[in-house]
């Protein structure tokens, strides 16, 4: 992974980007290792000229998914989706950003969900035991394996429901980490889904159905929401503070 640290020698914003940086090769647990580049320096690529100060570039593309534009000398304002403005990038898409970008493996939280979801999957997946002339023809096929007979019917809903929050609360934790909500609410809906198609409405399409979302959900999860970013033309002419102090006003 190839990631580099673009700034202004005199933007006062890159010591907290540094620093959100380092926060979050420390939270995501990738290697911390980048490169930073002085945009005026005389031994710094020519493209590092097109991005404003600070910018975070993962693999040669920007962190928010800007393009690089004209040559400009500007300060960044980053917005964190929902309509507030920052100097920094949101350390949730940093951190989404570096696990999307890690080669080799998904990040950790894909396989905490999954593993998570195996035994509500599993519960959701066992039949229900209703039918009393079936169950000599059960016990006859678990004694062919050695296993004994065992009613477990009462129980399936419970620890159907159990499995189920527990898969949910993994999804809330990485959900905390990329700020990906849709990936929990489709979780959520999964989970009633399942619920109510297996012990209501006993459809198996319908309990299918929830299972294959819940699957969805978690790789879903893993991914990041973009995040928009603009240059701040006014920080080159020393106004920046007075900038962002009016956008933020204008904000409800």
């Amino acid at each position: 992974m190839n990631v580099e640290l673009i700034y202004d020698a005199d933007c006062p914003n890159v010591t907290q980007t540094r620093s959100l940086l380092i926060r979050a090769f420390t939270q995501t647990g990738v290697s911390a290792r980048w490169r930073e580049w002085d945009r005026s320096a005389p031994e710094s690529p020519e493209y590092v000229r097109s991005y404003g100060s600070p910018t975070i570039l993962i693999d040669g593309g920007d962190l928010a998914g800007v393009a690089p534009g004209a040559e400009t000398r500007s300060c960044r304002l980053y917005n964190d989706g929902n309509g507030n403005l920052s100097r920094t990038p949101p350390l949730d898409a940093v951190c989404s950003a570096l696990l999307n970008a890690s080669p080799g493996k998904p990040p950790r939280t894909r396989w905490q969900a999954m593993a998570a979801s195996f035994p509500a999957i599993g519960t959701a997946l066992l039949p229900k035991l209703t039918c009393p002339l079936c169950f000599p023809a059960y016990a006859a096929v678990l004694s062919a394996f050695g296993v004994g007979f065992v009613n477990y019917t009462p129980y399936l809903l419970p620890l159907t429901a159990v499995f189920l929050i527990v898969a949910v609360g993994v999804l809330a934790l990485q959900t905390r980490r990329t700020g990906n909500v849709i990936a929990l609410l489709a979780g959520i809906a999964a989970a009633v889904v399942v619920l109510i198609g297996k012990f209501h409405f006993e459809s198996d399409w319908l309990t299918t159905g929830g299972i294959v979302l819940l699957i969805a959900a978690i790789f879903l999860g893993g991914r990041a929401k973009r995040t928009a970013a603009a240059p701040c033309p006014a920080c080159a002419t020393g106004g920046s503070e007075q900038h962002l102090e009016a956008q933020q006003g204008e904000t409800p």
